[in-house]
């Protein structure tokens, strides 16, 4: 039986927009709301190139990653084609206009994934010769 959290209300959450729900280890979770109300949740991290999904577009059920454009379902996670790839989701419960997630996947689901950093990617320095070295 799961045990659930109370996140925030639906109200709280922008129409076409999201939130995001911080964890204590691993990346935080996007909460969607779409135009009908529904109500999606999904690791924060498009599975392309790790953008933030919270930041960008609902529409219908997607959401458009606002690095690459790329249209991620909220209902499974997954790219839309011909892009391919998925993102792990998370269990909704929306009851008396308040959202719960799952308290353990919270705590386990994709805690592993790392956030991605941005910039170049860091290379192991050369070593230079030192005066007088040939």
């Amino acid at each position: 039986m799961s045990e659930w959290k109370v996140i925030c209300r639906v109200e709280d959450i922008p129409v076409l927009g999201a939130r995001r729900v911080a964890r204590p280890a691993g990346v935080a979770v996007a909460v969607f709301r779409n135009s009908q109300d529904q109500v999606f949740a999904l690791l924060d991290r498009c599975p392309h190139k790790g953008g933030p999904l919270s930041q960008g577009i609902v529409f219908g059920t997607s959401v458009a990653c606002p690095l690459h454009n790329w249209a991620i379902g909220l209902d499974d996670g997954c790219a839309k084609s011909p892009d391919e790839g998925c993102v792990p989701t998370f269990a909704v419960k929306v009851e008396n206009g308040a959202v719960h997630l799952d308290a353990g996947e919270l705590a386990t689901r994709a805690i592993d994934l790392l956030r991605p950093v941005a910039g170049p990617k860091v290379l192991s320095p050369i070593p230079l010769p030192l005066a007088g070295e040939d």
